[in-house]
C-alpha cells in the first residue's frame, strides 16, 4: 500500500510539472558556463587523488578530511577500496596529508565510506570527530576520538530511523549533533523522482542520546550544514534551491528560520570562519555534470565568501571559479590564517595562499 500511494503522489507529481525536465533543468543549472577565476599559488594536496569531500580544521590547524566517497547516483570509484580521514597540518609550508591509523574492534574498516564530518572539543581538549558513513550505501555516524598518537579511537556507531539519508554533520557536543538528511526516500528509483520534481521533502535532524527529532524540513536536497562562532545561528545548504538558510537556535534545540540567501550556483558544504564568521562555501556552478556525471565534461569548481551573512546586505564574493581542467566537482572550502584549502567529491584537493 505505501508504494502505490508513494506512485500515486509521482503520478499526480508529473501532473503538476507541465514540463518537469525544464524545470529540473533549471535547479541544476545545466546551462551555465563557467567564467575563470583563479587563485595565485595553488597546489594540489599529492597524497589525495580520490576525492576530499569534507574537511575540518582545528584552532591550531590540524585538519580532518574524509576522502573516498562512493555516493549512490555520482561517480563511483574503486568500490573495493575503502575510504579514509587523513590528517593534514595547514602550518606547513608545504603540507601532506597522512592517513589516521584507526582503532577498535568492533569498527568495520573495510566499508568505510566517509561523507560529511566535524569536530567537538571537550573542556578537557579532548576531540571528538563525528563522521558520516555509508557502510554498503547505508547511514550511520560513527563519533571517533582523537588521540594524541595520531589515531582515531573509534566510541560508538549510531544509527536511528530518522538518519536515513545522511549527508553532512555539526557536532554541538559529544554525542550530539544536527545532521542534514539530502532525501526523503532511502531507495534509490524513487529517490531519483523526489529529486527530479523538485518534492522538497529533505529535513534536518537533531540528535542526542536522549532525544531525537526533525527541527526542519522542506528542503530541496539538504546539503552541508555549520555553526556561527558563538553558536547562536546555523547555516544549511540547500543545493537544488540554490539557497543557504538561516536559523536561530534555541535553548530547546529547535530552529527558527531567520532568512534565506539565494544564489546562482549549487551550494554545498558550508565552513565558518571561527575570528571573522564568514561562510566559505564550496558550490557546484553547473549541477548537470555532477548529478549526470560524463566523463567527457568535467565538472567545475566555484568557491564563494559570504561576509556578514547575518545582515540585511551580506557580502557574496566569488573567490574561485574553474570549468574543471584543474580542480573537478568542489564540495568544500576552508581558510586557514591565509591559507585556502579546497576539497571535491571524488577528485583532488587545491591548497592555496590567499
Amino acid at each position: 500500500m505505501a508504494k502505490l500511494l508513494v506512485l500515486t503522489l509521482v503520478g499526480l507529481g508529473l501532473k503538476h510539472f507541465r514540463d518537469p525536465q525544464s524545470s529540473y533543468e533549471t535547479r541544476l543549472n545545466a546551462f551555465r558556463e563557467v567564467k575563470p577565476v583563479e587563485l595565485p599559488n595553488c597546489n594540489f594536496i599529492k597524497e589525495i587523488e580520490d576525492g576530499s569531500e569534507d574537511l575540518e580544521i582545528l584552532p591550531n590547524g590540524l585538519v580532518f578530511i574524509s576522502a573516498g566517497l562512493k555516493y549512490a547516483g555520482f561517480k563511483h570509484l574503486d568500490t573495493n577500496k575503502p575510504g579514509k580521514i587523513l590528517l593534514m597540518d595547514m602550518n606547513e609550508e608545504d603540507p601532506t596529508a597522512l592517513e589516521l591509523r584507526i582503532i577498535g574492534n568492533t569498527f568495520n574498516l573495510s566499508s568505510f565510506n566517509p561523507h560529511g564530518i566535524s569536530t567537538f572539543t571537550d573542556e578537557d581538549n579532548t576531540v571528538y570527530l563525528m563522521v558520516v558513513n555509508h557502510p554498503d550505501l547505508q547511514s550511520t555516524v560513527e563519533l571517533f576520538k582523537f588521540q594524541e598518537e595520531k589515531s582515531l579511537l573509534h566510541l560508538k556507531t549510531i544509527r536511528h530511523k530518522l538518519l536515513p539519508n545522511l549527508n553532512d554533520i555539526v557536532a554541538v557536543g559529544p554525542e550530539h549533533f544536527y545532521a542534514t538528511n539530502d532525501h526523503y526516500f532511502v531507495n534509490p528509483y524513487l529517490k531519483f523522482w523526489e529529486r527530479y520534481l523538485g518534492l522538497a521533502w529533505s529535513y534536518i535532524v537533531y540528535y542526542s542520546p536522549n532525544e531525537v527529532k526533525v527541527v526542519a524540513d522542506g528542503f530541496d536536497f539538504a546539503n552541508g550544514i555549520n555553526l556561527s562562532p558563538d553558536g547562536k545561528y546555523i547555516y544549511i545548504a540547500e543545493t537544488l534551491s540554490h539557497k543557504i538558510r538561516v536559523y536561530e537556535k534555541h535553548a530547546n534545540w529547535t530552529l527558527t528560520l531567520l532568512k534565506s540567501i539565494v544564489l546562482n550556483t549549487l551550494v554545498d558544504n558550508i565552513s565558518v570562519d571561527p575570528v571573522t564568521g564568514d561562510l566559505w562555501v564550496a558550490c557546484h556552478p553547473n549541477g548537470m555534470k555532477i548529478f549526470h556525471y560524463d566523463a567527457k565534461k568535467p565538472l567545475p569548481s566555484e568557491v564563494l565568501r559570504i561576509e556578514n551573512i547575518l545582515t540585511e546586505e551580506p557580502k557574496v564574493t566569488l573567490v574561485y571559479a574553474e570549468n574543471g581542467t584543474v580542480l573537478q566537482g568542489s564540495t568544500v572550502a576552508s581558510q586557514y590564517k591565509g591559507k585556502l584549502l579546497i576539497g571535491t567529491v571524488f577528485h583532488k584537493a587545491l591548497y592555496c595562499k590567499l
